[in-house]
């Protein structure tokens, strides 16, 4: 409890750092000064482009700490910056990966009673097959794959 008069217990104390930051001295940019060479991973990725592996180098302050340039931000609204320089090509995936990743996403979209392999996955995890079975009615047409074409694979490349 404080007496009257005496200062608040939190005045005088120096700005907030990043918390979750390595660095804690990472530069702060206020929306709309962002200097040339550095990007946001969204920014990154459309470019084609992925941080390589390197942390970010600045954060990229959120709207509402640009009225309090003496604090640190932060909020998760914040953005963090890495540098274009640094950044490497995405990778793309082999043939192999795709046939994968496409065997999985049939594992989790196909019903084991019914065998339909729909648009969407399915909550196998709850109910234990699709929402048709589950309530015994039939499907949509266009929620599920054609059965007679045969379906080899769904690959991107």
């Amino acid at each position: 409890m404080r007496l009257p008069g005496e200062p608040h217990p939190t005045s005088g104390f120096p700005a907030r750092q990043p918390s979750d930051s390595a660095n804690p001295l990472v530069s702060e940019f206020d929306r709309r000064s962002c200097p040339e060479g550095l990007a946001t991973r969204r920014q990154l990725r459309d470019r084609g482009l992925s941080p390589g592996g390197h942390g970010p180098v600045a954060v990229l302050r959120c709207k509402g700490c640009s009225y309090r340039p003496g604090q640190a931000c932060i909020h998760p609204t914040r953005a963090w910056l890495y540098s274009v320089e640094l950044a490497r090509p995405k990778r793309t995936p082999t043939l192999a990966q795709e046939w994968a990743l496409d065997r999985a996403m049939a594992a989790r979209s196909t019903c084991p009673d019914c065998q339909r392999r729909y648009y969407f996955c399915l909550p196998l995890r709850t109910q234990g097959r699709c929402d048709s079975c589950d309530k015994g009615y039939e499907p949509s047409p266009d929620t599920y794959f054609a059965p007679t074409a045969p379906v080899t694979h769904r690959l991107a490349a």
